[in-house]
């Protein structure tokens, strides 16, 4: 490689990016457009759900009962209701996601010692905040059944009785269980992939189109050294973004990074030439900027945002899909950066995933170069 000859392509790039304000408002706004995105909108949270109590007792203890929702910071009532009609018609307006029925001699058989049956209604449009909603409910009448079994028991003279188990849970690495902890670190791994995938998914095809490439192809600068003169510009823009996404998780949603920053930005470079590397290789491949960007966003950042493990539990996956996801370069990358992030494992634990990368980075540069024909089409 020449230096100089490499150089100018660097410096080349760097004007044509500079010049273009499209990719320069890509590179510096949708990596903090995304996480704003996600780190706000994008919740796992089940909260102040909107709930409607039909009551058809009316007494004491059906009103303490219904307190235990009211005064959760899970549930939020929303209105009491005349009839079933009624609370039909706000679940299916979607005012409410969840009815609360109790019959009309539940504070007798409470007070009688009796099993006092309570209806609940959930909207299942949305299946897994409807399950997330039933573990509520069933900890607060769990919860309302033991204080009155204990009560009973105090009230005839006996003591309290022991478990013979005692659950005391403890959370690590995410003790509050915010779903931002689990999505910004993960978007990181977007983020690059954007920069990576689809804004070096132009610069080859680019020049074919421009006619611009027939130029190249007359000047004694090689394949290598038009490889590496391109990628440069966009490996420094994505650590850009990485300072910016690191930034803005630790500063604007608090989310902790226990680990090496050193050894993130490590990691994180091997995995940037592994992105830059496929954006090139599409760049080579195709013959037209929108096939560049199909393919782009079919090879590229659909599978980080599906397969990678940054919405999707992989192990949740079907087995075939398993299998898929060891062959792509995000999914290693993800699991390195929620580690690194959350808890602040070292290279010990992540040798397994750097070498990954290291692996798809020099295959994928050798694909990019071999990809590249400096002749004529």
């Amino acid at each position: 490689m020449n230096p100089s000859r490499t150089w100018a392509i660097v410096r080349k790039e760097f004007i044509h990016i500079y010049r273009d304000p499209r990719s320069l408002g890509l590179v510096l706004l949708m990596p903090a457009l995304l996480m704003l995105l996600f780190g706000y909108a994008v919740t796992l949270d089940v909260k102040k759900v909107k709930i409607a109590v039909l009551n058809h007792d009316g007494a004491q203890e059906s009103l303490s009962f219904i307190h235990r929702f009211s005064g959760s910071p899970y549930f939020a009532l929303r209105s009491f209701v005349r009839d079933e009609r009624e609370m039909r018609r706000l679940i299916d307006e979607g005012a409410v996601k969840m009815g609360l029925v109790l019959p009309r001699d539940f504070s007798r058989m409470i007070k009688a010692e009796k099993k006092a049956p309570v209806q609940v209604v959930l909207d299942g449009t949305d299946s897994n905040s409807a399950n997330i909603i039933l573990g509520y409910v069933q900890a607060i009448v769990r919860e309302y059944t033991q204080e009155k079994t204990f009560l009973k028991i105090e009230r005839l003279g006996g003591s309290r009785p022991v478990p013979p188990v005692e659950g005391r849970p403890r959370i690590w690495f995410n003790e509050e269980l915010e779903s931002k902890y689990y999505f910004v670190p993960g978007l990181v791994a977007v983020i690059i992939s954007i920069i990576g995938v689809l804004l070096t998914g132009q610069v080859v095809v680019r020049e074919w189109e421009r006619g611009t490439m027939e130029i190249l192809i007359s000047t004694p600068v090689r394949k290598t050294e038009l490889i590496v003169g391109k990628l440069f510009p966009y490996f420094f823009l994505g650590l850009l973004d990485l300072s910016l996404a690191i930034l803005m998780g630790t500063m604007v949603f608090q989310v902790p990074l226990r680990g090496s920053v050193v050894l993130l930005l490590l990691l994180s470079g091997i995995y940037l030439v592994a992105a830059l590397a496929m954006g090139l290789t599409i760049s080579a491949v195709a013959r037209t900027q929108l096939l560049a960007n199909q393919m782009a966003m079919i090879i590229g950042f659909l599978p980080t945002f599906l397969l990678s493990g940054f919405t999707f539990v992989i192990a949740n996956m079907p087995l075939w899909l398993q299998v898929i996801t060891y062959g792509i370069a995000p999914r290693y990358y993800v699991t390195i950066v929620k580690e690194i992030f959350l808890k602040g494992s070292d290279l010990t634990f992540l040798w397994k995933e750097a070498l990954a990368l290291i692996g798809m980075g020099g295959l994928g540069l050798l694909v990019a170069t071999r990809s590249f024909k400096k002749e004529l089409r």
